[in-house]
């Protein structure tokens, strides 16, 4: 066979991903835009230097099948989990209120000294949450089968 492969041919699978540089953190980002997660969903585990969020992702990667089949589009629970990490902080967040629906707009890695840095998810609303970390190490699963997404719609940015 002489042809490239097409998108269309890949196989439906759950997402697994991992981040090691700031590429593969924009990668992730674009992944994660528009998840939205109530407050309660965030974990600090500072024994384990870990910190996860279990997000409900829109299936940006099925947009295109979804629209050419013209079938709903979809969203799936995922967990964004951040490794190495030393410290936490938030704005704009009450993390006791469980009625509170976050949104993620943005996913950042600010390097510093010896491949530490900060891990910045910015939030709709003007909140957000920066992590700092003594080395990037990031992953996106997807831990649910895919489900319509409740808006029946792709999330809109007007410009």
């Amino acid at each position: 066979m002489n042809e490239d492969a097409r998108f269309e041919d890949g196989r439906e699978a759950p997402l697994n991903l991992g981040a090691m540089d700031d590429q593969d953190v924009k990668i992730l980002s674009t992944l994660v835009q528009d998840a939205v997660f109530p407050a309660t969903e965030m974990k600090w585990l500072p024994s384990e230097r870990r910190f996860a969020l279990l997000i409900n992702r829109f299936r940006w990667e099925d947009l295109p099948a979804a629209e050419r089949r013209k079938r709903a589009v979809e969203r799936v629970q995922s967990l964004l989990v951040v490794d190495n990490v030393l410290r936490v902080a938030s704005q704009g967040i009450d993390r006791q209120d469980a009625d509170t629906i976050l949104s993620v707009l943005t996913v950042t890695f600010e390097k510093g000294d010896d491949g530490a840095g900060f891990v910045e998810l910015t939030l709709a609303g003007d909140g957000g949450i920066r992590l700092e970390v003594e080395a990037l190490e990031m992953t996106l699963k997807d831990v649910t089968r895919p489900y319509a997404a409740p808006s029946r719609s792709a999330p809109r940015h007007d410009v």
